[in-house]
């Protein structure tokens, strides 16, 4: 399996996009900086991980692991041992494969895929993008030789302070900036419309949906255009709220021109939702999914309101504060003029390339720098 000519690097993680997609953005940049480069992908059967990897031209294999249930404690039973057989194949994978690097995104995924790559030598490179570490990342710092975050409020949870770096969290190259003005055109707004773009994920939020539904009429009242994707389970129930000021999709492949002809953004607090926002400037207001682990996406909220980039909205006050608080930021071109500029200061516009770059340099010369 391995290449003769290229550098070998191997990446993990799986589960959601916000493991996956970032891995994907780094893998993208080492392919244009080593067109030659033995690049191949760990993950799980069924996830997303198993169609996305495939879909952007990279080879993939599968482990056997999953994450904890929450609905069945008896599948939880087998944890140990999908543990213990994952960590053999990982091993197995690598000793085929012999990675010199292995980047890691966090997820279940991740820890025997390191184990395995540890053993065959590779340096590893963890990628944490929450602002509270996941339990994998906690669990391997201490076998990584570099760690790089998207929130500098990550690193006082972390042991490890040396080669920790606040990097940004990679977004893939298809992400760009599109302009404001065609975008509007080719959706049919106004160019002085007042627009939100509601997005609760490819499969939706139910809260935020119904909330939404429920706000129409005020929205409409203060003249507030909606780019809506509902998520493609939900679609029908929401679909008959669509009109001229109600653009009501199930998914939304061309994300780039939504995100240009929107002034905000109401979403969940994923880490790949705040990359994107952060990559493109995009004010937000933020409602995390309280059930998300560790409450890590209210974490991600807290975070990008501190660094006066977005609002917060709990979901169990989203009924009473979401048309007050999407109307305050689109009525306020100032306020939402200052949350761009802050968004300007996160920084990590450039993290995939910065670490692709030191990943081909760890491979070629053995340091990173």
């Amino acid at each position: 399996m391995a290449g003769t000519a290229g550098i070998r690097v191997l990446l993990a993680g799986g589960g959601t996009g916000g493991h996956v997609f970032p891995a994907i953005a780094v893998a993208e940049r080492i392919r244009d900086a080593e067109p030659d480069a033995d690049i191949l992908f760990i993950g799980t059967k069924g996830k997303i991980e198993a169609t996305a990897v495939p879909a952007a031209g990279f080879n993939f294999r599968s482990i056997w692991i999953s994450g904890f249930s929450r609905k069945s404690m008896k599948e939880n039973l087998l944890f140990p041992v999908k543990l213990i057989v994952s960590i053999f194949q990982s091993i197995g994978i690598c000793m085929k494969f012999k990675p010199q690097v292995i980047v890691a995104t966090g997820g279940y995924v991740s820890g025997p895929a390191v184990i395995g790559a540890r053993v065959m030598g590779a340096k590893v490179v963890l990628i944490e993008p929450n602002s509270y570490p996941g339990i994998t990342t906690r669990l391997l710092e201490r076998k990584a030789d570099e760690i790089h975050l998207m929130f500098k409020d990550a690193l006082e949870f972390l042991r490890v302070k040396d080669n920790v770096f606040v990097t940004g969290d990679p977004v893939r190259k298809s992400l760009a900036e599109a302009d404001r003005a065609e975008a509007r055109k080719s959706l049919g707004i106004g160019s002085e419309d007042k627009v939100l773009f509601v997005v609760g994920g490819s499969l939706g939020a139910k809260a935020i949906n119904s909330a939404v539904a429920g706000a129409l009429a005020e929205f409409e009242k203060e003249g507030i255009t909606l780019l809506w994707q509902t998520g493609k389970t939900t679609y029908d129930e929401f679909k008959k709220h669509a009109s001229d000021r109600v653009r009501i999709f199930p998914f939304i492949d061309n994300m780039n021109g939504v995100y240009a002809a929107s002034d905000l953004v109401l979403a969940r607090a994923g880490a790949t939702t705040i990359a994107e926002l952060a990559y493109l400037n995009k004010p937000s207001v933020l409602v995390p999914f309280p059930l998300a682990a560790e409450n890590h996406q209210f974490r991600n909220a807290k975070s990008m309101v501190e660094a006066g980039a977005a609002l917060l909205v709990e979901e169990k006050n989203l009924k009473d504060e979401l048309v007050q608080s999407v109307a305050t930021l689109l009525n306020n071109s100032e306020k939402r003029g200052e949350m761009i500029r802050n968004l300007e200061k996160l920084g990590g516009k450039d993290a995939a390339r910065v670490i692709a770059g030191r990943v081909v340099n760890a491979c070629k010369y053995g340091s990173f720098s």
